[in-house]
């Protein structure tokens, strides 16, 4: 006879404490002292300038250019690799909204191609079926910090000239056969959000090889100055998309701890790959087979109706937490969101300047459609946990599905 699961009052599989986040201590407080006592609060100063450049140089990046946020960072990219109003982004339809969104702030036109199975990430197969003569960009998304198939989609995008700008607010610490993440395309945009592995509440960086991008990228963020220009000298339209002394200070205190969480996080990953892999209707987001190292923002899973005697997502999420599982529901579709149905009146001037807009309400992507029923991860914070935890949340899932059977009935 199986466990009582907790959801029928039986005692939770998962009894340890989750890990606390954000993580900080006198490193981030000694440097917020300096720079409030400092008096220098503002941008473009040591700390900030620092730095861009320590991050660009970790991930073997010739440039960095700091902003206000990830979506900023997309945003900025986009302008920079030379996206124009009414011009077409492929982007993935299961992601967060700041992907597409980025687009549309960018005056153009996001379109959607599926995912694949296995990685979660783009298909370049469903990318090239959606290229036309008005793509200008892409934007592969590495989620949960997993890369990608950047070598498919250079295939798919280099006969067309499309740029790639990499999406890699989950993707810190990433490498792919050598190469960091974000440096791959040619742009990579990160994010600083308050979830993301390496954090100061908001703010982001973009990453470029080339010398062009990163003039344009950096101006467009300066107000439109350029790099070693006279304060007053204003070459483009740019806006003030600069970040504070006091978000960079937190960020550099961040990073002295990067390579330990990394390790941690990549620790937690192989002890829950290796006891899901023996859980029969439980299957976690595939390993890119060429992955240096993976910063493990999210551990995505997908769970098998067919072998769980049908349940549904919400009878399966809801046993899961019981059992002190800290698992969330995913994505929904972004096509299916309001301001892509509604997209007429929610970005008139995106609708007015595009040549045709996708009829959004009847975007069809079963790879996403099914994952959105069927999927959902744990969050980076989760997998600093030690490895008794990690343990624990095995034997979550181990549990409902020797009791799926109940759990449906149950639920009908």
């Amino acid at each position: 006879m199986s466990e009582e699961l907790a959801v029928f009052d039986g005692n939770p599989a998962v009894t340890a404490s989750r890990p606390s986040w954000p993580i900080w201590d006198d490193r981030e407080v000694t440097a917020l002292r300096e720079i409030l006592e400092s008096g220098t609060w503002g941008t473009n100063g040591t700390r900030t300038t620092a730095f861009a450049a320590e991050y660009a140089e970790r991930h073997d990046a010739e440039h960095g250019v700091m902003v206000t946020n990830g979506t900023i960072a997309i945003r900025v990219a986009l302008e920079a690799v030379g996206v124009e109003p009414g011009d077409e982004v492929i982007v993935p339809p299961y992601t967060f909204v700041a992907t597409a969104s980025a687009v549309l702030q960018s005056n153009a036109v996001p379109v959607f191609a599926d995912i694949e199975s296995d990685s979660m990430c783009l298909d370049p197969n469903a990318v090239e079926e959606q290229i036309t003569d008005r793509t200008s960009a892409v934007i592969p998304v590495h989620l949960g910090g997993r890369p990608a198939d950047l070598e498919g989609l250079k295939d798919v995008c280099e006969p067309h000239d499309i740029a790639i700008v990499e999406d890699c607010a989950q993707a810190h610490g990433s490498w792919l056969d050598g190469e960091a993440l974000g440096t791959i395309g040619d742009a990579g945009c990160f994010s600083f959000q308050s979830s993301k592995n390496i954090n100061a509440g908001e703010g982001g960086l973009i990453l470029t090889n080339d010398d062009d991008i990163y003039t344009q990228a950096w101006s467009i963020a300066n107000v439109g100055r350029i790099p070693d220009g006279e304060w007053y000298e204003h070459a483009v339209l740019g806006s003030n998309y600069r970040v504070t002394e006091f978000q960079a200070a937190i960020l550099q205190a961040q990073m002295t701890r990067m390579d330990e969480q990394l390790e941690r996080r990549q620790r937690s990953a192989d002890v829950l790959d290796d006891g899901l892999a023996g859980v029969d209707g439980i299957r976690p987001q595939s390993r890119h087979p060429k992955t240096t190292s993976r910063g493990y923002h999210l551990y995505p899973i997908q769970f098998d109706p067919d072998k769980l005697a049908g349940v549904d997502k919400a009878t399966f999420m809801e046993a899961a937490r019981a059992e002190g599982v800290p698992v969330g529901g995913g994505y929904n579709p972004l096509y299916s969101q309001e301001l892509f149905t509604e997209i007429e009146e929610r970005a008139p001037a995106v609708v007015a300047l595009a040549e045709t807009i996708p009829d959004y309400a009847n975007v069809e992507c079963p790879v996403t459609e099914r994952l959105s029923k069927t999927g959902g991860w744990m969050a980076q914070t989760v997998l600093l946990g030690d490895d008794e935890y990690i343990e624990q949340i095995v034997a979550g899932y181990e549990k409902i599905v020797a009791n799926a059977e109940q759990l449906v009935a149950e639920a009908a």
